[in-house]
Formats: C-alpha cells, sequence, structure tokens
C-alpha cells in the first residue's frame, strides 16, 4: 500500500485585494490502513485540500507524493492513471451513471483503465456492501443509500491506495448514516482501506482514528485518537 504525504501546499486565487488562499501551507501525512477526518467550518480550505491531495486540483504550489511519486509532475495522462488505479472516491452526490446497470457502475472504473475485472473479489465487495440482489437493477431503482453503497463498492472495485470522501453521508438520513459509516470503518478495520474523509459531523469525526481540522486554509488541529 502506498503511503500519501503533502508537503507546504498552497492554493491560491485570485490576485491583489482579491486574492484568496484557500489552503495555506499544509504539510501532512496520510496514515496507512487508518480513517482520516478532515473537518472544518464551511470555506475553511478541507475540500480544496482533499482535491489537491487527490489529484482533482493542482496546487498553486507545494508537492504531493504518492510513494516516492510527486503526482503533480507527472502528465495529464499518467495523472489519470494514478486515479484510477490508486484512488477512490465517494462524494456527496452519488455521481452513477444512469444508464449502467449496479454492477457495470461497480466495475467502471476497472473497465475505463480496459482491464478485466476480478469478479470474485468484486463479489466480495458486493457482498460487505449488501448489494447481491440488485446488480442488474439501475441507479434510479435504488434507495439513496443503497446508491451510496454503490458508489462505495465502485470506489474499491480497483484495489486504491487510498480512498477520498467528501461528506459522503451528507444527503443521507441519520439511519442510513449509520449504516454507511459501519462499512466504511469495517472497509478500514477488515480490508486494511486508507480512508481520508472530509465531515462536518461530530459524531462521524469521533470514529476516526485521526482529526485534522483546518481554518482559514491551515492545519489548527491534529488529534489521533
Amino acid at each position: 500500500m502506498k503511503s500519501l504525504k503533502v508537503s507546504n501546499i498552497k492554493k491560491y486565487y485570485g490576485k491583489g485585494d482579491s486574492l484568496v488562499k484557500a489552503v495555506d501551507g499544509i504539510s501532512l501525512e496520510i496514515e496507512n490502513s487508518k480513517f482520516t477526518a478532515i473537518v472544518g467550518t464551511s470555506g475553511s480550505g478541507k475540500t480544496t485540500t482533499l482535491h489537491c491531495m487527490a489529484g482533482l486540483d493542482k496546487p498553486t504550489s507545494g508537492e504531493v507524493y504518492l510513494g516516492d511519486e510527486e503526482i503533480y509532475k507527472l502528465s495529464d495522462e499518467e495523472l489519470s492513471k494514478i486515479r484510477r488505479r490508486e484512488f477512490g472516491f465517494i462524494f456527496q452526490s452519488f455521481n452513477l451513471i444512469p444508464v449502467l446497470n449496479i454492477y457495470d457502475n461497480i466495475i467502471l472504473p476497472v473497465s475505463l483503465d480496459g482491464k478485466k475485472e476480478d469478479k470474485e473479489y468484486i463479489m466480495d465487495i458486493v457482498k460487505k456492501v449488501g448489494l447481491e440482489s440488485q446488480l442488474k437493477k439501475f441507479p434510479n431503482e435504488l434507495s439513496g443509500g443503497q446508491q451510496q453503497r454503490v458508489a462505495i463498492a465502485r470506489a474499491l472495485s480497483n484495489k486504491p491506495s487510498v480512498i477520498f470522501a467528501d461528506e459522503p453521508t451528507g444527503n443521507l438520513d441519520s439511519k442510513t448514516t449509520d449504516e454507511v459509516m459501519k462499512l466504511l470503518k469495517s472497509m478500514v478495520n477488515e480490508m486494511g482501506q486508507t480512508l481520508v474523509m472530509i465531515t462536518h459531523d461530530d459524531n462521524i469525526a469521533k470514529q476516526a482514528d485521526r482529526v485534522i481540522t483546518i481554518s482559514d486554509g491551515k492545519i489548527v488541529s491534529d488529534e489521533r485518537a
């Protein structure tokens, strides 16, 4: 499992009086096989930080390393490969493809990579997320909680080094939130998955192995359970 490390990343927008320092010199190392929560008020820079770490938004300066590789020194094509092969993504909006059935949605990152899916591994994930009877259905036939389970299975399908989750329970009720969090924590505890999650929910943050608080684009606290 490759480790993820960010060194003095900054992300600035605008110039002069309209300069916005969304991320202002953040350095941290994500621990493998742990659940790290990133918290902060709206506009604190937590989502921008996650996007920079995940290869989705190039920082103005600073480095992001996956293992020994600085990901923003790679070509666009190589960076796309890193996102497909090494990173899994779960967002608040499930981002499922409506014209694909559930199984094809789950294996999408593998298909985009031009590879054949490991059916045994995929079915093991499907069982873990409780979707065995839903595979031939389409996203609009599932509840919000079930759709988020599909998104989690999809994020795991390529055996990523790190899963990034941005408010993954934001659109779910409290009961479904509890179920999804139980599932995500089991991925960390049973499968050794590395999970980095943005949340505004204190109850979720308390379940993490580590809680990083961001304010005005800087880390203001970094606490381990």
